[in-house]
């Protein structure tokens, strides 16, 4: 009798323990997530992180529409704002990252890019991501100080998708983040902008009303805002905020 009920109750405790963290973030945050993801799962046994990718503007639309999200982290405090109007945020959003715009070139550099005005010749396969997505937006406004039309052949949906079709020779150069060039180590060349061109971005993060655990999100954002989280941040890159 005594083995049948620890037999039934132990069950019951290893059910009670697993949950999951659901987190959405921005494309350009994608290692540095992984591996905090990794991390917190280790540091709450039972505990899974499902992490989710892809444009600010996308992700803010879908939890606005109901999509499940215990966390929201934005490259963008406008896509933040959205959601906040919309009363989806649990409390009001903390930044925690910043990030810089940067021409990247596939390795070798063969379109002989030098600089901004490279991104209006002809002559070269030019991309950009979407103006509605946040490294897009920041692009314009970075052209449009520089005086630059750009000879744009793509408009990609987020960072890691221009990233990818520079990295494999399908563009001769695109605006990305600085932290993007440095993850695609060899196969990419970065090229950074002038001192002065206003080519950054803020990254804002908060728990959504209506997680899950609320206090396992927030567990989940103070490990990103505490000293081990912008230690893996600033590794790859991002700047303090």
């Amino acid at each position: 009798m005594a083995v049948l009920a620890a037999a039934l109750v132990l069950p019951a405790c290893g059910d009670e323990g697993d949950q999951t963290v659901t987190v959405l973030a921005a494309a350009s945050l994608t290692d540095a997530f992984t591996t905090l993801g990794r991390t917190f799962e280790d540091d709450h046994p039972g505990t899974t992180v499902d992490l989710s990718f892809g444009p600010s503007s996308g992700l803010a639309t879908s939890i606005v529409e109901g999509a499940p999200a215990d966390v929201f982290a934005s490259a963008s405090p406008t896509a933040m704002a959205d959601v906040v109007a919309a009363g989806a945020a649990d409390g009001d959003p903390t930044e925690f990252a910043r990030n810089v715009l940067e021409i990247v070139v596939p390795a070798g550099n063969p379109g002989g890019v030098r600089g901004l005005a490279d991104l209006a010749r002809d002559d070269l396969l030019v991309g950009l991501c979407a103006p509605d997505v946040p490294c897009g937006d920041v692009a314009a406004r970075v052209l449009d100080d520089a005086g630059v039309t750009p000879a744009t052949d793509t408009e990609e949906a987020d960072v890691r998708a221009l990233l990818t079709k520079v990295s494999e020779g399908e563009l001769d150069l695109g605006l990305v983040y600085e932290t993007d060039v440095r993850a695609a180590a060899d196969d990419v060349e970065g090229i950074p902008l002038p001192d002065g061109v206003p080519a950054g971005t803020r990254y804002p993060i908060a728990v959504m009303d209506g997680a899950g655990d609320a206090d396992l999100a927030r567990d989940f954002v103070a490990l990103v805002e505490g000293p081990e989280g912008q230690g893996v941040l600033g590794d790859l890159g991002f700047r303090a905020p």
